[in-house]
């Protein structure tokens, strides 16, 4: 497996596992309506990977002959409550790979990258009651904080519960 900055050429393939993972773990979470009608050609559209700025959220991939298994998203926090903490906004491992390591791979990346911009903490949001994630988050020592908002993603609202972690400690 390779780990690499996500390229322009790379949207559609990372839609592609996008749309396939909110399909394979939301599906007891968000209407199948909806879901059926996520395409990839929709959500390549929003993808912004020619910029190396580091105050715009970069995407690291994971990558193998095959293509793309999973990829990661980082930014500088949009919230004036963490101003000062990084975020992992995305972090999605297709279904076929999961269990492999992959998404245990991309998290490491995500920490190491969020501390070579400057940043100590971090946070994520976590879909309320998606219990896979919350497990592999916890198993990273993200903590929830009680935080919980109401959110809209990809045209949906959505309930989310906030998760922070130190990056100081870099164990994995």
């Amino acid at each position: 497996m390779l780990l690499r900055p996500a390229e322009p050429g790379d949207a559609m393939a990372v839609a592609r596992v996008h749309v396939r993972v909110w399909q394979a773990a939301y599906h007891t979470l968000l209407p199948r309506e909806y879901l059926d009608r996520l395409r990839p050609e929709d959500r390549a559209q929003k993808y912004d990977f020619a910029s190396r700025d580091p105050r715009k959220p970069r995407t690291i991939v994971a990558t193998e002959e095959r293509g793309i298994l999973g990829f990661v998203t980082t930014a500088p926090s949009r919230g004036p409550d963490l101003a000062d903490y990084g975020e992992l906004s995305a972090l999605h491992v297709d279904p076929e790979h999961w269990g492999r390591g992959v998404g245990r791979t991309l998290i490491s990346a995500a920490r190491v990258q969020l501390l070579e911009i400057g940043f100590e903490n971090a946070f994520l949001w976590v879909l309320a009651g998606n219990v896979r994630a919350e497990r592999f988050y916890r198993k990273d020592r993200w903590i929830p904080d009680g935080t919980q908002r109401t959110d809209s993603v990809w045209n949906i609202t959505v309930n989310e519960v906030r998760y922070l972690r130190s990056l100081k400690a870099q164990e994995s």
